[in-house]
């Protein structure tokens, strides 16, 4: 049975036990602050968990892309070491909300995995709740019970909070699971260690493959536990591990799974898997890694510096590393795989296939980035190592380590690999320490504490009017405290609103609540999860009070233009580009639009004209809003909606429409009532942010008027001030030949009077004991024409030291310049002497032994430096 039957099988066997298949949602979570990625299946129905929201179906099943290489879930580490963990995986489950429990979940899952997949009952074996004084919970004996139908006593075990009590996170929702194990040694082995005895003991044949989670508690900030309005099942099954037990395969890089990639590696390194053991770790980090990628940027997540961006980055840096270290690849390798893993999920996951060459283009561009600072850092690295050599030291030290990993991408262990080759060791306490450090200031820096929802209106159910109205009368249904950076600050959720909260890439609005007695003003108002959260500074005297809800209809206003814009952007785009422009992400505000597409070359400024252009027609046609709320969204599909990758969609959506034949898309955000009122689109500025995409920032009505009048002012400024010419261009064209023109006669000037210098220090200098000495307090124009004299001092005269003390422009500067020959007969060192000097003109320096330079404040203190220097170098010379 191959892993697309064995995937096929499960969802199957749910959809006939009256379960609805649910696609995956995106790899990336969006309006969660909990979570950076999709790290379980039940991530995209917390809400339904905790009661903020009412399912569409009440029993699901799918096949969820999962991600887990930051925060609780973290198996990064292992990936590639051992041959069952990875970054990406894929979690099948089967869910209940409030309908069936324990004994349907159990019975279900032993059915499937016995008779439809047929495993052998007597590998299989059972983890229950042992229960947890802690949480004052007893052993969950009903589940226990259950299993005993089924299987005999011997294969269950109860199991400890840590294996068998499944939480998501700090807080939220948590319950008592079973798990279930499977044994796959040989049946010699079994006879000599019972499989019961393994179980939980991380033995690498027998496994966990399914985990059955009996959703029953919230877990609350101060970490006591509350019953669930409705008791849940959530199960996931990992597919990588079910499809290695179904294929027999001592490996989850043996199936077919990652066969394919594994071949393609051979094939592109030269080097055969299974051949030693540091190639093999490196085979299976790529392979691992490739679908981690691939995934995340088909989602919409690009690699970049920051949050869910860096992480991406950071696992494509370490597949790379393991490539350019154990399998010799020192040119791009890894986008050679996304045609294969295209191949492999884009009829399960069509999100992949769609975007195969954009995923291409991301990946080699990165990796091209990478190569060329891994080349810096290896020459980085072999400086440290000379300068060790130089002081007869043989360790480097933990924080030099540590910098080579942060700047560079270093990772201890390749760091380690390359002192070892060169003699030498790392300081691995101090690289943990530095480590340490940063993510301490990093927690530190992005610490959102948050306290417990406090509930005030038990019955209602949060409602968004705000597509139909600014203002409305509402109640608080529960708030909570939080602090950030260490700012107190409260939360609230109102039975009603019409507060949009900021999603898509449109800003969430601000506003008043105010009633009789108090106004309070609202910040900011965000999603988390599906509940709309409204940010205010001081929380009402009496939350039970009725309050009057005011949106800043400016502001709103400005913000409908932007948004309205964007999506006539992507049309226009589209039109004068090609089909293959993608929206990457966006920003809405009431200043500014920003758009980021999928592009691979700089638009020109024919094409931006064109754009241009388009939108604007487009708004003086004046064209009136088509909105459809709750259409279905196959219906919507049909109508040729624009969908964003990386966005999740429910079966109903919200359709926008300017004219069926020009703009069409999925869209949750607030618009124009008609084009016109947008007024006017200007592009000012279109530019690269990362391989393949590109960024237009524009601005509209107001902002876009403003714009022009600073642009028609600016002109006219330089106008005036070149006393309005017959031909502009023409005038400032001819000052800058003019200045152009000038500056090569200064620069003549310039190497003249640096040649009178040089001849002057040539004539005055000293011979002390067989070797030449310069000094010299001069003034220079810049600290380039410093550079050159020296080097044109050390090249004219043998055995040199020099010590040059200028003015350039005012700003004191020192340079020393020394032989070879008496840097290695005398020790000198140029570095070490212009620190010493550096404090004279109170500034600092340094350098190679042959060549240093320093600057300061004070250029009173250059002639001290010269006599200081003068007495050091007569020492140094005797």
């Amino acid at each position: 049975m191959n892993s697309k039957q064995i995937r096929s099988h499960f969802i199957d066997f749910f959809q006939s036990k009256a379960h609805q298949f649910v696609p995956s949602a995106p790899i990336v979570v969006k309006n969660d602050p909990t979570l950076m990625f999709t790290n379980a299946g039940m991530n995209q129905f917390k809400d339904y968990f905790l009661g903020n929201e009412t399912p569409d179906h009440i029993r699901v099943t799918n096949s969820q892309k999962c991600l887990r290489v930051s925060g609780k879930h973290n198996d990064l580490e292992e990936v590639g070491v051992d041959t069952y963990h990875h970054t990406m995986f894929e979690m099948m489950g089967n869910w209940s909300f409030g309908d069936y429990f324990k004994k349907e979940a159990i019975n279900w899952a032993w059915e499937l995995l016995t008779e439809v997949y047929q495993l052998p009952k007597d590998r299989l074996y059972i983890t229950v709740f042992g229960g947890d004084k802690e949480d004052q919970l007893d052993k969950d004996t009903e589940a226990f019970d259950y299993w005993t139908e089924l299987v005999d006593k011997e294969s269950i075990l109860f199991c400890s909070k840590k294996d068998n009590f499944w939480e998501m996170g700090e807080t939220g929702p948590c319950g008592p699971c079973s798990e279930i194990h499977f044994d796959m040694r040989s049946l010699e082995e079994i006879q000599k260690i019972p499989g019961r005895e393994l179980v939980n003991e991380d033995h690498p044949q027998v496994i966990e493959i399914w985990n059955l989670v009996f959703m029953q508690y919230n877990r609350f900030a101060d970490g006591h536990l509350r019953e669930l309005p409705a008791k849940h099942v959530d199960t996931g099954l990992g597919l990588e591990r079910l499809v290695r037990v179904i294929q027999q395969k001592s490996s989850n890089y043996d199936t077919d799974l990652f066969e394919p990639f594994i071949a393609k590696m051979e094939s592109i390194s030269g080097y055969k898997y299974g051949a030693a053991e540091k190639t093999d770790i490196a085979f299976r980090v790529i392979v691992d890694h490739i679908r981690a990628i691939s995934f995340t940027i088909a989602d919409g997540q690009l690699p970049s510096n920051n949050k869910a961006g860096y992480v991406i980055r950071r696992i494509l840096r370490r597949a790379v590393r393991y490539g350019y270290t154990f399998l010799d690849l020192k040119t791009p390798f890894l986008y050679q795989l996304v045609p294969v893993l295209s191949e492999k999920f884009g009829e399960f996951f069509p999100e992949v296939k769609m975007q195969e060459d954009f995923i291409v283009k991301v990946i080699q561009e990165e990796e091209l980035a990478f190569l060329r600072t891994l080349d810096k850092g290896l020459k980085n690295l072999e400086s440290i190592q000379k300068s060790l050599e130089s002081k007869n030291e043989n360790t480097i030290p933990g924080e030099v380590a540590f910098e080579l990993y942060d700047t560079y991408g270093f990772p201890l262990d390749l760091t380690s690999l390359i002192a070892r080759e060169n003699g030498l060791s790392v300081d691995e306490n101090g690289f943990t320490l530095a480590m340490k450090a940063q993510k301490d200031r990093s927690r530190s820096a992005s610490k959102l504490e948050t306290g417990d929802w406090i509930t005030v209106n038990e019955e209602e159910s949060s409602v968004f009017i705000g597509y139909d109205a600014l203002n409305a009368t509402a109640q608080i249904i529960k708030y909570r405290k939080i602090k950030d950076k260490s700012k107190d600050r409260f939360q609230l959720v109102l039975t009603q609103t019409p507060f949009y909260a900021e999603s898509g890439g449109q800003v969430g609005d601000t506003g008043i609540l105010s009633n009789d007695e108090e106004s309070i003003v609202v910040v900011d108002t965000t999603k988390e999860n599906d509940l709309i959260v409204h940010w205010v500074e001081a929380l009402p005297e009496n939350p039970e009070a009725d309050f009057t809800c005011l949106v800043d209809a400016k502001k709103r206003g400005l913000i409908k233009s932007n948004h309205t814009a964007t999506h006539l952007l992507q049309s226009a785009l589209k039109q004068v580009l090609g089909t293959h422009v993608q929206q990457k992400g966006s920003l809405v505000n009431e200043k500014i639009l920003r758009f980021d597409f999928s592009h691979f070359a700089k638009l020109t400024a024919e094409e931006i004209l064109q754009v241009e252009d388009i939108v604007n027609a487009k708004i003086r046609e004046n064209i009136s809003l088509d909105e459809k709320r709750n259409v279905p969204i196959d219906m919507a599909k049909a109508m040729g909606a624009t969908a964003l990758f990386g966005e999740k969609y429910g079966e109903q959506v919200r359709v926008i429409t300017f004219d069926p034949s020009y703009s069409v898309e999925l869209c949750g955000g607030t618009h124009v009532n008609a084009t016109g009122e947008i007024g006017m689109f200007k592009i000012i500025s279109e530019s690269s942010i990362s391989a393949g995409v590109r960024r237009i920032e524009a601005v509209t009505a107001s902002g876009a008027q403003e714009y022009v009048r600073r642009q028609f002012e600016l002109l006219e400024n330089v106008q005036e001030t070149l006393k309005h010419p017959r031909d502009l261009v023409g005038a400032i064209e001819g000052l800058m030949t003019e200045r152009a023109a000038l500056r090569k006669e200064i620069e003549t000037l310039n190497l003249k009077a640096t040649e009178e210098i040089k001849e002057m220090l040539k004539s005055e200098v000293k011979s002390f004991n067989g070797y030449h000495l310069i000094l010299g307090l001069i003034k220079l124009p810049n600290a380039e024409a410093l550079k050159k004299l020296s080097f044109e001092l050390k090249n004219e005269i043998d055995n040199l030291v020099a010590v040059l003390a200028a003015d350039i422009n005012g700003k004191p500067q020192l340079a020393i310049v020394v032989s070879d020959l008496l840097v290695k007969e005398k020790g000198l060192h140029a570095g070490k002497m212009v620190k010493e000097l550096a404090r004279e003109i109170k500034g600092g320096g340094g350098g190679q032994p042959f060549y240093a330079t320093a600057g300061g404040k004070d250029s009173s203190g250059l002639p001290v430096a010269l006599e200081k220097a003068e007495i050091l170098l007569e020492q140094a010379l005797k």
